[in-house]
């Protein structure tokens, strides 16, 4: 065990026999523990407590990720693989370099954190993960995100995966092919992630998952946007959908048990978390729709990003906008009490696809064809809302592909034939619940109940919609259940829930032209029956208020 001078609490840590030495800047703090990491930090002036225990960071002028400042390294070992494009940006190995050199050279004047880790809960898949990070905050982050190996385990560690994050050090576009000051690079035949010139550490989890969503295909697992629970009985469903659409409150259900909330791999022998940790908005997080979750900002050793809080009591207010509206909260697993430590599960007979229709035309709960899935699947749609970015002042259609578009290197079409194939070999049951709005757009109409968002969940994971009645909806032509226990009939309805009809019709036909306009990028590499799986399309020059956007997810 690594140990520290009592007397000199900023000295580092001594590695053990068997323990990481420095390998990159002047001195090595090397997989302290959250007590240590929060003293450091405290004491470098990176950020507070607050009253019940949580460290608040500030990340600066980066509150949110920097998709358009993402590059993957164009070598020839995995250009082929590659989806290129707006998404997938190219750097030449050259310019990588050219930044490393110099990064390298910056960090040797600099006292640095490195976490020991482990990407992957199936040992068959897993991933040897080191993350060097400039702050102790950052450390933090990563040992909450990822898993944390055994101590035995980190005897001998050898990493095959390298994240390095040095928020203070500014890249130079003109010599180094970036686009800004700020870079996050992807080395895939070196296994080496650089992040400079951000400090939101949602791109030190993001850029891994990326990592290993380009790696996993070739194992036979389909990487999953997606949070996953289990039932008592063994009943394991998988959650996908974007940020904002309810994927962790969902799989947090004091009724189940949470394998994880963001990201999975779905291999021949079932279900894993390619985590250790959640990574929460915590928005208005309610303590009695998100009692979970809402406990987790409590507690020490949960770091919370740009969270507002009163300076002198120290009290958080999670419904504050000061900072921005993305708040996030990072904690491990186990500090959800029904978290299952195993990181791994069963086969899914269930799959939900979550959207968050800000538009209120999308049915609240549908069945879907394993086609249908794979059209909306490629999709990713949710809703943009007014006055979360600047400039939106309407409810806007966003298309994500695979429920993550940023961090999919590889063709969407790859990744749907997957979910075919392996929802045909389960013979799984799919539906699209829709958490968004009813009886008319953001401003007219109202946001769904999360109790009734709830009940529809149980009652198709519990085979209570099993044999009820259903109807088909004209327009997006999916299977639509007419009652559902503890639902209001009206409810499952969108059209009847609106006062204009006319005006119901008319929103629903632009939403379908949407869809058919996104997926046009995606036809040629899919087949014609998911291509025939989408709304119907009464008038296509509607679709023209999309953002496929690379920042969604």
């Amino acid at each position: 065990m690594a140990t520290t001078h009592p007397g000199r609490p900023d000295h580092p840590p001594t590695p053990s026999a068997g323990r990481v030495r420095p390998t990159l800047g002047r001195r090595l703090r090397v997989n302290r523990s959250p007590a240590e990491l929060v003293e450091d930090a405290i004491r470098a002036g990176e950020g507070i407590i607050a009253a019940e225990g949580p460290i608040v960071v500030r990340t600066g002028k980066h509150t949110g990720r920097s998709p358009q400042d993402k590059f993957i390294v164009d070598e020839p070992t995995s250009h082929a693989k590659i989806w290129w494009g707006e998404v997938n940006r190219p750097i030449t190995p050259e310019d990588y370099d050219r930044l490393r050199t110099r990064l390298v050279a910056y960090c040797a004047e600099k006292d640095l954190y490195a976490q020991d880790l482990h990407i992957g809960a199936d040992p068959n898949h897993q991933r040897r993960l080191r993350v060097y990070t400039e702050t102790a905050w950052a450390s933090m982050f990563a040992r909450n995100l990822f898993r944390r190996p055994t101590a035995d385990e980190l005897v001998g560690f050898e990493p095959n995966f390298t994240i390095i994050c040095v928020p203070s050090f500014k890249a130079d576009p003109a010599s180094e092919g970036t686009r800004t000051e700020t870079a996050i690079l992807v080395h895939l035949e070196r296994m080496e992630i650089l992040i400079v010139g951000t400090e939101y550490a949602g791109e030190i989890k993001k850029s891994a998952f990326t990592v290993m969503n380009y790696l996993m295909p070739d194992e036979g697992v389909l990487p999953m946007h997606s949070s996953v629970n289990v039932g008592q009985a063994g009943d394991s469903v998988v959650f996908f959908g974007l940020s904002g659409t309810g994927k962790t409150t969902l799989s947090a259900d004091p009724e189940r048990s949470l394998i994880g909330d963001d990201e999975h791999g779905w291999g021949e022998d079932g279900l894993f978390n390619f985590e250790g940790g959640c990574y929460a908005k915590t928005i208005r997080l309610s303590p009695m729709y998100e009692p979970d979750i809402f406990a987790t900002t409590r507690r020490f050793g949960t770091v919370l990003e740009n969270v507002d809080l009163d300076p002198d009591t120290r009290e958080l207010d999670l419904d504050s906008e000061r900072f921005t509206e993305n708040t996030r909260g990072a904690y491990p697993l186990h500090f959800i009490g029904n978290a299952d430590p195993t990181g791994m599960t069963v086969q899914p007979r269930t799959v939900v696809l979550l959207t968050a229709d800000a538009f209120g035309v999308l049915p609240p709960i549908a069945r879907l064809t394993h086609a249908q899935a794979a059209y909306h699947f490629i999709s990713g749609y949710t809703a943009k809302l007014a006055g979360t970015e600047v400039g939106v002042k309407e409810p806007k259609a966003t298309f994500s592909a695979c429920f993550g578009a940023p961090f999919m290197p590889r063709h969407p079409g790859d990744y749907a034939h997957m979910l075919t194939e392996r929802l045909a070999a389960q013979d799984a049951t799919v539906w699209l619940v829709n958490t968004g709005w009813t009886g008319g757009p953001v401003g007219t109409g109202e946001r769904m109940v999360i109790g009734h968002t709830r009940a529809m969940v149980r009652a198709a994971l519990n085979g209570a919609l099993t044999d009820v009645e259903t109807r088909v909806d004209p327009i997006f032509r999916v299977e639509v259940p007419l009652t559902c226990p503890d639902v209001p009939a009206s409810f499952l309805d969108p059209r009847s829930t609106w006062a204009d009809k006319d005006a119901y019709d008319r929103q629903a036909a632009s939403l379908a032209a949407m869809f058919a306009t996104n997926f046009a990028a995606y036809a040629d590499g899919v087949t014609a029956e998911i291509r025939d799986a989408g709304p119907f399309v009464s008038d296509p020059s509607a679709g023209n208020a999309l953002d496929a956007d690379p920042g969604a997810g």
